[in-house]
């Protein structure tokens, strides 16, 4: 019996996420936990086409999902220049009507670790099983 297994994609930078989104959750059994980490992975999608990707669709998007006994794990990698430290803010926006910022205020919600690559290009989010 294996502890752990990853599986690697490599999907295209567009916002038609519901194929991605679907193979990305198929391990997640619990219909609760499937609908928080389907929100969570549906942010980081777009915060990778939009915000890393330029919404360039000549670019991709590299996710590694990993499943270990405690943990489900997601690996996603855009092409961009990454995001900045200081720019990493999980708090709702100030203003109610603001056009972005609450992105990875969801993702910090619906995941139980959230962690940054140096660059800033590579988000890891995972759930405890």
């Amino acid at each position: 019996m294996r502890l752990f297994r990853w599986t690697d994609f490599v999907v295209p930078s567009s916002l038609n996420l519901r194929l991605d989104l679907n193979m990305l959750i198929e391990p997640v059994d619990l219909k609760d936990t499937r609908e928080r980490i389907e929100l969570g992975l549906h942010e980081a999608l777009i915060n990778a086409v939009v915000h890393g990707n330029l919404n360039a669709p000549e670019k991709f998007i590299r996710i590694r999902r990993i499943i270990t006994p405690n943990w489900l794990v997601w690996q996603i990698q855009d092409q961009g220049n990454g995001i900045n430290i200081s720019q990493r803010n999980f708090r709702l926006p100030s203003e109610i009507d603001a056009e972005s910022g609450r992105g990875l205020f969801l993702i910090h919600e619906c995941f139980d670790d959230v962690r940054w690559s140096n660059k800033g290009n590579r988000l890891q989010i995972a759930c405890r099983r």
